[in-house]
């Protein structure tokens, strides 16, 4: 198996499953918004210049995707205590409307049109619900990454 390319083609899914109404036009792409956003949930208070380095992004393009997750409510960030110059991002406590409007998205539709055999998107739903379950955010921190 394939396991970068089938990571790619799970994240096109996911990103065609985002609803986008009313949400304006944005200067970073889904793509880089999700992958910081998970950045975020399994590194909570951290430095934009550490998000930088485990994505490989710029450090601009991480603070652009951050400003795009502050304005959803999806981070909250603050000053860094020990070194003021530096900015500390992490998941914003409560679940904001757009993060729920995200996260509640229905993925039957695209599924459905990927699949070359529609009538099994209910087994492969199982099978993507089975996939998080144990391979959720914090897969990455088990693996070292």
């Amino acid at each position: 198996m394939d396991l970068a390319l089938l990571g790619r083609t799970l994240m096109k899914l996911g990103e065609a499953a985002i609803p986008t109404e009313g949400i304006g036009a944005h200067g970073t792409g889904a793509q880089s918004v999700i992958i910081v956003a998970a950045d975020i949930r399994a590194h909570p208070g951290t430095p934009v210049k550490d998000v930088a380095a485990r994505t490989g992004f710029p450090q601009s393009k991480v603070s652009a995707c951050v400003a795009r997750l502050r304005e959803a409510g999806a981070v909250e960030t603050r000053t860094d205590p020990s070194d003021r110059r530096r900015t500390l991002i992490s998941p914003a406590p409560d679940v904001s409307p757009r993060v729920a409007e995200v996260r509640s998205a229905d993925i039957d539709d695209v599924l459905t049109r990927a699949l070359e055999e529609p009538e099994r998107l209910n087994e492969v739903k199982a099978a993507l619900s089975l996939i998080a379950e144990h391979l959720g955010p914090g897969a990455l921190t088990r693996t070292g990454d």
